[in-house]
C-alpha cells in the first residue's frame, strides 16, 4: 500500500509538472504579457513543449536500463501521452489563431508552408502510439508492440524537421534540441546500448 501511495504521488506530481507551462502560457495570454501575437505566442510555446515532452519521453528508456529505476518506467506512457496532448494543442492553436477556423485556407497554407504537412504526419503518428500504448493493445499486437513504438524515433525526426523549417533565421535553439535527440537515438544502437550497463556499474563503484 505504502508502495502504490509512492507512485501515486509520482504520478501526480509529473501530472501537475507537465500542466504548469501551459498554466504559466495561458496566465501571460490573460495579463497581456504574451507580446502582441498571443495566439502565435501560445502556437510557438505549444509546440516546442510538445518536443520537450516528447525528448523527455523518449529519454526514459535509456535512463532506465542506466539507473534500473522503476520510476521512469512507470511514466513513459504517462508522459507519452501528455507529448500527444500538446501535439494536438499545437493543431489546434494553429487552427484557431492563424486559420481562424476557416478550413479554406488550409490549401494555400499548405502550399505557402509546406512543414504543416510534416507537422500533421507527425501528429497522426503520435496519435497511432498513444492509442496503442494500454495493456489491452499490448496484448493484441503482441511482438509486433516494440517495432510499432519504435516509429517513436521517426515522429521525433520529422518533429525535429517541423520544427527546422519553422525557426530557419534562428537555427542555435534549433541545433541544441537535434543535438538532445541524436544523443538519445545513440543510445538505442547496439554498442551504446550495450555500454550503458557497464557505465551503470562504474558509477555505482564511485
Amino acid at each position: 500500500m505504502a508502495t502504490q501511495r509512492k507512485w501515486l504521488v509520482w504520478r501526480v506530481a509529473v501530472f501537475l509538472a507537465a500542466l504548469a507551462p501551459l498554466v504559466f502560457w495561458s496566465w501571460q495570454v490573460a495579463n497581456n504579457a504574451a507580446g502582441p501575437e498571443p495566439g502565435r505566442y501560445l502556437l510557438l510555446n505549444i509546440g516546442i513543449g510538445g518536443l520537450w515532452m516528447l525528448l523527455l519521453t523518449l529519454s526514459l528508456t535509456p535512463l532506465t536500463k542506466l539507473t534500473r529505476w522503476k520510476g521512469f518506467a512507470l511514466i513513459r506512457r504517462q508522459l507519452g501521452l501528455w507529448t500527444l496532448a500538446y501535439a494536438t494543442l499545437h493543431m489546434l492553436s494553429y487552427a484557431l489563431f492563424i486559420l481562424g477556423l476557416n478550413w479554406a485556407l488550409l490549401g494555400s497554407e499548405i502550399v505557402k508552408r509546406p512543414y504543416i504537412i510534416v507537422g500533421m504526419i507527425a501528429l497522426i503518428g503520435l496519435s497511432v502510439l498513444g492509442a496503442t500504448s494500454n495493456k489491452w493493445s499490448m496484448k493484441r499486437l503482441g511482438k509486433r508492440w516494440k517495432p510499432l513504438h519504435k516509429f517513436s524515433y521517426l515522429i521525433l525526426s520529422l518533429v525535429l524537421l517541423h520544427f527546422f523549417w519553422v525557426v530557419r533565421a534562428d537555427m542555435s535553439e534549433w541545433a541544441m534540441y537535434a543535438a538532445i535527440a541524436a544523443l538519445i537515438m545513440a543510445t538505442r544502437l547496439p554498442p551504446f546500448a550495450r555500454s550503458l550497463p557497464k557505465l551503470r556499474y562504474r558509477l555505482s563503484r564511485t
